[in-house]
């Protein structure tokens, strides 16, 4: 008798019964609004447990739905991890307060405005001094595709080739935004990376992802010749995993993980 027979398992659940996470609509500006600010101080708080944060430096910016030239941002001097939605600015793109009790990181704007101005469609910017990204700027390299997460920036990522110190002039914002140009993200040499999203959680995952990639890279060059994927392959899989879509899907475990157990964020 042959051991494998016997009765049939259970049908599968149909798909339509099956949950499957996507970006939500919203029927207001207000509730809109909240969203992105929501988003936004889990991000903050993301990037503190990440070690992101070095001093005053380190900055997400979203865009107002209403008031596209003004932007939502963290308060300058505040912990990451203590940021609340009530924490939050909001502030021109001369970088003045509109809402809030706290002044702004005016060298935040002068960057974040100009590649808002540049890029309409970009809802979020997120630019921070992490250990890996700063390790790589100072090399003067952009990531090499040596992973399936680096591809993900093959041909859509740009080296700002300079350095100038604390950028607190305007036109350095926009040659920046320049630099940047439809790409996802920036290697500002000697400087750190900058990531840009059609959303908050698009821009902070590509950073986490950016920052990651910059980490494999360093390590892997430290440790041999990293093997190079072909061209070919590495268009295929940016074409699959580079969409500020699939960023959103990546970045929902980390969501659910920060609101869930910090919920004071939402305060």
């Amino acid at each position: 008798m042959d051991g494998t027979s016997g009765a049939a398992g259970p049908p599968p659940l149909p798909t339509g019964k099956l949950r499957f996470a996507m970006p939500p609509m919203h029927d207001s500006v207000e509730a809109e609004r909240r969203h992105r600010k929501e988003r936004l101080a889990g991000a903050l708080r993301l990037f503190g447990r990440h070690g992101f944060e070095d001093g005053v430096s380190g900055h997400i910016t979203a865009r107002d739905p209403e008031y596209s030239d003004c932007f939502w941002v963290n308060p300058f001097g505040m912990p990451f991890g203590h940021i609340t939605v009530s924490d939050l600015v909001l502030a021109n793109s001369d970088g003045q307060v509109i809402e809030g009790r706290h002044h702004v990181n005016q060298a935040a704007f002068t960057v974040h405005s100009r590649v808002h101005a540049a890029r309409p469609d970009v809802v979020a910017v997120a630019h921070c001094h992490s250990v890996h990204g700063r390790a790589l700027s100072a090399l003067g390299e952009l990531l090499d595709p040596i992973t399936q997460e680096s591809c993900a920036f093959y041909e859509d990522h740009a080296l700002y080739d300079t350095y100038s110190g604390v950028t607190v002039d305007a036109e350095e914002g926009r040659r920046i935004a320049e630099v940047l140009g439809s790409g996802k993200a920036l290697v500002l040499r000697n400087h750190g990376l900058l990531t840009v999203g059609d959303s908050v959680d698009a821009a902070a995952w590509w950073f986490l992802s950016l920052e990651r990639s910059c980490q494999v890279q360093l390590t892997a060059r430290a440790a041999g010749r990293p093997v190079l994927i072909g061209h070919r392959q590495a268009v295929a899989t940016r074409e699959q995993l580079g969409g500020d879509l699939v960023a959103w899907i990546n970045y929902q475990p980390l969501w659910q993980e920060i609101s869930r157990s910090e919920p004071d964020l939402l305060d």
